[in-house]
């Protein structure tokens, strides 16, 4: 949860860095509106949506937050990208736009790679929705639903469905439904 500007700052400098590299990078992405500038856009309005959200007791605060929610949910619109305030850790990468759903009350810790076409969300029996750790890469289309728990350094193959919990940090989960394979 992005709660000081300090935190702000650094968490939209490392996702610049992951998305747009250097100088002369971010240029050429910027021109062509290349795929990265546009979602890296997209999750900028979303950190400071983050931000304004976690301040809004404040009433400039409560003000941009409308703002920079609003922009969020255009850009989503338009790349397919449905994603709260606060569901992610810093340094989320998100390789593809289109269908991108994340539950609200899922949490997601630092460094998660999204490739996808992906859910992660409840299962529509009970409101628990899942918790994932750091560093996980979700493949192309892979779903993650109910109120589960995927442990550190965890890879989640392409298409796969995973709707029971891991407890092995760095497990490999493949298939429908998901199972490990390391």
């Amino acid at each position: 949860m992005i709660r000081t500007r300090t935190e702000l700052k650094k968490v939209l400098k490392l996702e610049r860095e992951l998305y747009l590299g250097t100088l002369k990078q971010r240029l050429e992405l910027i021109l062509v509106k290349d795929k990265d500038w546009l979602i890296y856009r997209f999750q900028k309005a979303l950190r400071l949506s983050e931000y304004h959200y976690n301040n809004r007791h404040f009433f400039l605060h409560k003000l941009l937050y409308i703002i920079y929610r609003r922009k969020k949910n255009v850009l989503g619109n338009k790349l397919g990208i449905e994603i709260w305030e606060n569901s992610f850790g810093p340094g989320l990468r998100i390789w593809h736009a289109g269908a991108i759903v994340v539950n609200g009350y899922s949490k997601i810790g630092a460094y998660c790679q999204l490739r996808g076409d992906n859910c992660i969300g409840i299962n529509g029996k009970n409101p628990g929705a899942p918790i994932i750790g750091d560093n996980v890469i979700i493949g192309n289309g892979a779903k993650i639903i109910g109120d589960i728990y995927i442990q550190d350094d965890s890879v989640i193959g392409a298409g796969a469905v995973v709707v029971k919990s891991t407890m092995v940090k760095g497990d490999v989960l493949v298939g429908v439904p998901a199972r490990s394979i390391k």
